[in-house]
């Protein structure tokens, strides 16, 4: 039986052009393609089921990149409902999707990650929470190699598209509505994790609403972790008006505190996640639709599939009240 590494070997290219070729990427030369595609037919080489479903896509095969949360037991619903906007908007566009934890390419370098994807035939790459600490895979965006989409980081190159909304104005908007409905003169602000590009964003939100509204500002680092935000309410609420989380999970774990402590102050959160409807007690939060905002990702995927080039992309952002009675069915 003939093999791909028979086909290689005849045409006098790597393995991985031959894939390419089979895999109608586009940027191999028509000699190339040419070339191999003669040694298929001469040598009679067939294709695996794999590699006939990606010839068979429009565009190609594309990774879903993501990161799990460890710093909270609650279920993962951010990451479900990405994966949720990304398969059901990749079936529409006729893309084949895998999903890739980024725990399995951790201890990789830049050339073990591309080749990983590579022998998977991904064209395109969607990266969900990423932050400065990821290393190779900043290396992976600036080698253009794959078309990428970068969800919550400001990376764009040719190759690489930025879709997020503006944190920066939706920690100022949330922010603003919970201290002017509480009268507020002293804010107690929950940042997330400091090697993240969110927590930058809506830090800087904050501190402009604070200097604009001349409100005394203390910043403790949450790390978004529900427990530690819970431990800074009880260390630091006593002198502060209302504490702004920079998560909702933050902000449940400051409620919490405040139930337990047995003293009032107004909290509002970041995300909109469901967990927010049984804290028990209504607080302001942003809410982000993170199934449309994976939609949007795979469609600027495709886009850049198609040849075009990287954008930043900001998707609208809404300020909401979750109560139980929005969440139950």
């Amino acid at each position: 039986m003939v093999s791909i590494k028979d086909v290689a070997k005849e045409a006098g290219v790597a393995i991985s052009t031959v894939s390419k070729v089979l895999n109608n990427y586009p940027n191999v030369s028509e000699k190339t393609k040419n070339k191999v595609n003669e040694v298929v037919d001469r040598l009679g080489f067939v294709p695996n089921a794999v590699a006939v479903s990606l010839s068979s896509k429009k565009t190609g095969r594309v990774a879903l990149l993501i990161k799990l949360s460890l710093s909270t037991q609650a279920s993962d619903e951010i990451n479900m409902r990405y994966i949720s906007g990304a398969v059901h908007k990749a079936k529409e566009l006729q893309l084949d999707v895998i999903t890739v934890f980024a725990s399995m390419i951790e201890d990789m370098t830049v050339e073990e990650v591309t080749s990983y994807f590579e022998s998977q035939g991904i064209r395109g790459i969607i990266v969900y929470g990423m932050t400065t600490k990821d290393k190779v895979i900043h290396k992976l965006i600036d080698s253009g190699h794959f078309k990428m989409v970068v969800v919550d980081a400001p990376m764009v190159n040719d190759s690489t598209s930025s879709v997020s909304v503006d944190h920066v104005k939706a920690q100022y908007d949330v922010a603003k509505k919970t201290i002017i409905e509480n009268k507020c003169k002293k804010v107690l602000y929950l940042a997330g994790e400091d090697t993240g590009y969110v927590t930058k964003d809506r830090l800087l939100g904050i501190k402009k609403l604070c200097e604009e509204k001349n409100l005394k500002l203390t910043v403790r680092n949450g790390q978004f972790s529900e427990l530690r935000a819970r431990e800074l309410t009880m260390r630091f609420a006593k002198n502060a008006d209302c504490v702004v989380c920079a998560s909702d999970m933050m902000a449940i774990g400051a409620m919490k505190a405040l139930i337990d402590m047995d003293i009032f102050r107004p909290v509002c959160g970041f995300d909109g996640i469901i967990l927010m409807g049984y804290v028990g007690k209504q607080m302001n939060t942003v809410k982000q639709d993170f199934t449309k905002i994976s939609e949007k990702a795979i469609c600027e995927l495709n886009r850049l599939m198609s040849g075009e080039n990287g954008r930043k992309v900001t998707i609208k952002h809404e300020l909401v009240r979750i109560k139980y009675e929005d969440i139950i069915v």
